[in-house]
């Protein structure tokens, strides 16, 4: 087939590339915990080969950063998940720039790394990881031509993009009522997803596996039947485009103080949040 079929190669991206690529970004989330295997070298290797069909070799860039942002959730200067403040500004509330900002999401994201202190991107897990996603691309375009890497063109775009499963972004910690920093998602799509979903699950402790996210919540409802969650990504996707209240500075950031350079003193819900996660390993510790 030729690029006269580029519809198709559309298509089958939207609805199946779409959910098996951000399935693959799961795969290597839980490498990043080292969660997969006991090695931590092993959950590297397992994370570039589930990068393979990506497009862009970024799971060891992943690594990096997203374990900063659990350790400085919400801190500008460490958490590459809170937009650039040009970004943020230059997107607005605009419900087209929005949807320009999803739809290109990941070139955006490569803008954020530069900013973050005390990482480094670039060592030889890297440039493995570069070497293998460059192979993998130049033999799709050997064995299937240009419409396939096509395909990947677009998958790889709607997985984390313009698409309900690219609501996940904004499911995790986007919201107008600042009275919660993080949401969970529990809905239908956490079954393709491998339970993403339950991310304040996560966040609470990094150490679960994905498979067994949804027993941490039945084990301890008292620490999430109360919280505010997403039950839908594609409504909640329409919802973030259209609805004015939202932006991407729509985000708990944690200040620094000017004076002493130090974080400031933690808003009484990130205190509760901490003596929540305490208690609940105090619980499971005891199971």
């Amino acid at each position: 087939m030729g690029f006269g079929y580029w519809w198709l190669s559309l298509l089958i991206a939207y609805c199946v590339g779409a959910f098996a690529n951000h399935a693959n970004y799961v795969i290597i989330h839980d490498a990043t915990h080292n969660l997969i295997l006991r090695s931590k070298s092993w959950n590297k290797m397992v994370a570039i080969i589930a990068d393979l069909p990506n497009l862009t070799p970024g799971a060891m860039g992943f690594r990096v950063y997203h374990l900063k942002h659990h350790s400085h959730q919400g801190d500008y200067e460490y958490d590459a998940d809170l937009a650039n403040h040009w970004e943020a500004r230059l997107v607005g509330n605009k419900w087209y720039r929005k949807a320009l900002w999803l739809m290109l999401f990941p070139f955006f994201q490569l803008t954020r790394p530069p900013r973050l202190k005390a990482i480094k991107m670039w060592d030889r897990w890297f440039f493995v990881n570069f070497a293998c996603a460059a192979a993998y691309d130049a033999g799709i375009i050997y064995f299937f031509g240009w419409p396939g890497f096509l395909y990947l063109v677009f998958a790889f775009f709607f997985s984390i993009g313009l698409h309900p499963v690219g609501a996940r972004w904004i499911q995790e910690h986007y919201t107008y009522d600042f009275d919660q920093e993080t949401f969970s998602y529990y809905g239908p799509i956490n079954r393709v997803a491998l339970n993403m979903g339950y991310h304040n699950e996560h966040h609470d402790l990094p150490s679960i596996p994905w498979n067994n996210l949804p027993k941490l919540r039945a084990m301890a409802p008292e620490f999430y039947e109360n919280l505010k969650y997403h039950s839908s990504w594609t409504r909640l996707l329409f919802q973030f485009i259209f609805d004015e209240r939202y932006s991407l500075f729509s985000r708990v950031e944690r200040m620094k103080s000017r004076d002493c350079g130090t974080n400031s003193v933690p808003s009484p819900n990130a205190t509760a949040s901490a003596v929540n996660s305490v208690a609940l390993n105090a619980k499971l510790n005891n199971v």
